[in-house]
């Protein structure tokens, strides 16, 4: 039994495809294949179903895997400790950050952290939070930033800020002249919502119960729009066709009153969420976490409320 034959079946079990598993590990579908037959009778075991167009893994299969993947998990811990005793802060860091985060933060992220830590490149990657989750527990992330609650994955995470929700309107709305909306108010409303996936979209649904009705079929999602972005749906709003929840981060002025669209902050109890950041808790690096950190907290994000809390287990 090999590394490379362990690495063999998780991307397997990723891609539940030979050829898509080969060509994630830059080696020819022989080769792939001839080592995965080679552990399986190493074992004794079929690890997976082949048939049809996708591959899938057996029961005993999947424990194999998933002891594979801490397998290769501890491996890259070896790694990372050995780089730790070298310079913690020395090559790239992997940082994955949920889509309705990335636009907003990146930008000033990267610029702080290219001033104050040049010597860590960031390798970036947007996705939804479960994707990140998957990824940093598969060790192909070093940390990510997302939004609370997250899936129970056993993972370490800090507080980076919290983010306030207001309201976009159409800039001949109703309720453009307003200095504030509550979110009971809402319940009446076309609402333009993230499609599924999003856990901006759960979050706000969480939140905001009366628009609760949009998560499930009926007259309340025929009304709504689900797009697949923040600015899609800003741009729908603009058009007339309804209002939306944005998070802070993502308004340009809140004072504005030029161009298309209103912003509108909600009354006491103003929902918001808490952005984080998360690694695994056999991540070496600790300095490299505190270094992201603490450019986020240097970062200009209107409206936030920077915090600067201890790390807890999730």
């Amino acid at each position: 039994m090999t590394l490379t034959e362990l690495k063999y079946i998780v991307a397997v079990a990723r891609q539940k495809h030979f050829g898509h598993a080969a060509e994630a590990c830059f080696v020819a579908q022989p080769t792939l294949s001839v080592a995965i037959k080679k552990l399986e009778e190493e074992l004794g075991v079929t690890i997976f179903e082949r048939g049809g167009t996708e591959v899938s893994t057996t029961p005993l299969g999947a424990q194999i895997v998933a002891q594979a993947e801490r397998v290769l998990e501890q491996t890259a811990a070896i790694k990372e400790i050995a780089k730790q005793n070298k310079d913690p802060l020395a090559g790239p860091f992997r940082l994955g950050v949920i889509y309705t985060v990335g636009p907003y933060l990146l930008p000033t992220l990267v610029k702080t952290m290219i001033k104050q830590v040049p010597q860590m490149p960031l390798v970036l990657q947007e996705n939804f939070t479960v994707k990140l989750m998957e990824l940093l527990r598969q060790g192909e992330l070093d940390a990510a930033i997302m939004a609370l609650p997250l899936p129970d994955q056993g993972m370490m995470v800090q507080a980076l800020y919290d983010e306030p929700f207001v309201v976009a309107t159409p800039r001949d709305h109703i309720w453009a002249d307003r200095t504030e909306v509550s979110t009971a108010e809402l319940k009446p409303e076309t609402m333009l919502l993230l499609g599924n996936g999003h856990c901006f979209r759960d979050q706000v649904l969480e939140v905001c119960p009366e628009m609760s009705r949009f998560s499930t079929a009926g007259d309340g999602i025929a009304r709504s729009f689900e797009g697949s972005s923040l600015e899609t749906i800003r741009h729908m709003v603009a058009s007339g066709i309804g209002i939306t929840v944005l998070p802070m981060a993502s308004v340009p002025d809140l004072e504005t009153k030029d161009g298309m669209l209103r912003y509108l902050p909600f009354s006491d109890p103003v929902p918001e969420r808490r952005v984080v950041i998360a690694w695994r808790k056999s991540f070496t690096r600790q300095a490299a976490i505190e270094a992201i950190r603490q450019a986020v907290l240097a970062c200009d994000l209107p409206g936030v409320k920077m915090l600067d809390e201890a790390a807890s287990a999730q």
